[in-house]
């Protein structure tokens, strides 16, 4: 499918008409440092004078103008994705607009009100102008989607923040899933196997903490205004000196909106958002601007070292965006003081790395780093277009396939040095019926749970015994034994909480081993070669049932001679859905596949 994707910014326009079967760019259309004298409007390599005076309107029509001098008929555009920062608590997914949709994501612009207007303004530019053509949202929100209620609450009444909304939604979420993708590729291990701390360094910065394939922390809040030292932006500030600013009377709700999204970070600390020019005059001895970069890179690297406590530890830290990708200097502070991490910069391959179209990502850490520094070429346009296609060509040609649903309870799978433990030296666990996976069985024993705030009893023990002890638990399980259980596929233990297991003979304190499941498919070869699906894969199952359906995203895919076709979810989630016992799902797979799905 051919997508022309639209990430309309407040001073630069991105435009790239994407072949989504080839992976391939056609065109390249670029609008820098709109509004100001030195605008440019650029055409692949070839670039000209735009004027200070052009509007978002005006310099769209320029860019819609040249995409269709270059578009001949066998790279006709068939689609238009439209980069939307926020899409607030009900846009969670790439969305086909309409006009009740518009409307809706109008009433958002003051989320987000350097990126929503632009965004909702190449919207109503490109409907006018390609009246034919689907358009479509993507949401740089719909990426951290996946933070768990400890990332996503703030500490505030809760009848409050219910009644106004009030939670962090994270954004660049387009980037950072593109970041993660890269890393798993580069590394040759699918992204729900390695935790990423994906750092956008741009304009716009944060940094999102990635577990598996799961955006799990992510720096920016309910708005782009939380977090790092951004452009024009400040991050983190106490809100005390919010409540400060309006009580000295020089600002008012509309002013201090203005002071915080438009002249703070690095403009508010040098009179320029610059980096580039920042760096220039750090050299030359301007002692703001050298006070800029440490303020800059201290964030940063502050965030960084929260995130990798946050995961018990980090596979890969990958920086992106126009000063991820360009700055050695910034990548340097940043990462210099990384070495407790086992992440050690190697200093020649920082300063020679660039990334491009043919060499996306470049590893700039020293061989022996135990963790792998990366710098990753940004391609929002080719990820928006890839999600476009992805939901175009899945609703005009859906294929669906039905297997069954169980819910799984909490239970125990123990080691035999634990059985012998709790029941017994040399005990063998009694059968009391069969599974459905060949050679599982539940167990007539079970076992007390004991956590730090309580405990459960009557936990059924799953056999034959395994190597590792794991016990899965459910969310609201968690509250009752006062645990926090990672959301982890069945047998990733590693970095996980303990807990006591409690038995008639005696009982064993775990060191790890407690989690909480993720929603899984036990799939035989047969049927993922027949769906053209493989370990790991990520897909969406939608199941039905009476005035509680869903559709449940970033079910993952788990391949082996040994198993027979099963979805896995947890109590939880069964509730959520209202299923009962023997419950069937449909898997939504367009006719193409999901040949690479991401796991989120």
């Amino acid at each position: 499918m051919k997508v022309l994707a639209l990430n309309c910014g407040s001073s630069s326009i991105k435009a790239a008409l994407v072949d989504t079967a080839r992976q391939l760019r056609v065109l390249d259309v670029r609008v820098q440092n709109l509004g100001k004298p030195e605008a440019t409007l650029c055409v692949g390599d070839h670039s000209e004078p735009l004027g200070q005076h052009g509007s978002h309107a005006e310099a769209l029509q320029r860019v819609f103008d040249a995409v269709r001098r270059h578009c001949t008929e066998s790279h006709a555009i068939e689609a238009i994705a439209h980069r939307v920062v926020h899409g607030g608590a009900e846009f969670g997914e790439p969305t086909l607009l309409d006009d009740t949709k518009v409307e809706k994501l109008r009433q958002l612009a003051a989320l987000a009100p350097l990126h929503n207007p632009p965004a909702m303004a190449a919207v109503a530019a490109a409907r006018l102008a390609f009246p034919d053509l689907p358009q479509v949202a993507v949401f740089d929100t719909a990426f951290h989607a996946t933070l768990p209620r400890r990332s996503r609450e703030y500490a505030l009444p809760v009848d409050l923040t219910r009644r106004l909304g009030l939670r962090r939604f994270g954004f660049h979420g387009i980037s950072h899933a593109h970041v993660a993708a890269v890393a798993a590729g580069y590394m040759q291990v699918p992204a729900t196997a390695q935790r990423v701390i994906s750092c956008h360094l741009g304009n716009g910065a944060s940094i999102t903490a990635i577990e598996y394939g799961r955006s799990v922390e992510t720096s920016m809040g309910m708005t782009p205004l939380e977090g790092l030292v951004m452009g024009t932006r400040a991050g983190d500030i106490d809100p005390g000196v919010l409540l400060q600013l309006l009580e000295s009377g020089e600002f008012d709700r509309t002013t201090l909106g203005r002071l915080l999204n438009e002249a703070s970070g690095l403009k508010g600390l040098t009179g320029t958002e610059d980096m580039a020019e920042i760096e220039r005059r750090a050299a030359d001895g301007d002692e703001g601007c050298r006070l800029a970069i440490a303020v800059f890179a201290h964030r940063a690297r502050k965030y960084i070292g929260a995130y990798a406590a946050t995961m018990g530890g980090v596979e890969a830290i990958a920086f992106t965006g126009g000063i991820g990708e360009n700055s050695p200097l910034i990548r340097h502070r940043i990462a210099q003081r990384l070495d407790f991490l086992g992440a050690v910069i190697d200093e020649d391959r920082n300063r020679d790395a660039r990334v491009s179209t043919a060499r996306p990502v470049i590893d700039i850490a020293t061989e022996h780093s135990r963790v792998r520094i990366l710098v990753v070429r940004a391609d929002e346009e080719a990820a928006m277009a890839n999600a476009v296609a992805g939901l175009l060509q899945a609703d005009s040609s859906k294929q669906t396939f039905t297997l069954p649903v169980a819910i799984s309870a909490r239970h125990a799978h123990l080691s035999q040095r634990t059985i012998d433990v709790v029941f017994g030296t040399g005990h063998a666990l009694n059968v009391t019926r069969l599974l459905s996976q060949p050679g599982q069985f539940s167990a007539q024993e079970t076992v007390t749970l004991i956590g730090p705030r309580g405990q459960i009893e009557q936990v059924r023990v799953l056999g034959p015994p395994r190597a590792v002890d794991q016990i899965e638990i459910s969310r609201s399980d968690e509250f009752i034994l006062g645990i926090d259980a990672p959301v982890r596929l069945s047998g990733d233990t590693a970095h996980t909480p303990g807990i006591i297991v409690a038995g008639p003979a005696g009982r064993v304190a775990l060191q790890s081993g407690v989690i909480c499941a993720h929603r899984h498919i036990h799939m035989h070869p047969d049927d993922a070669v027949r769906l053209r699906l493989k370990d790991r894969d990520s897909v969406a199952v939608r199941i039905d049932s009476v005035g509680r359906s869903l559709t449940f995203g970033a079910v993952i895919v788990r391949v082996s001679t040994e198993f027979r076709l099963e979805m896995h979810i947890d109590v939880d989630e069964a509730n959520a859905a209202g299923l009962d016992p023997g419950a069937s799902g449909e898997v939504l797979l367009p006719t193409n596949a999901v040949a690479h799905a991401t796991a989120r």
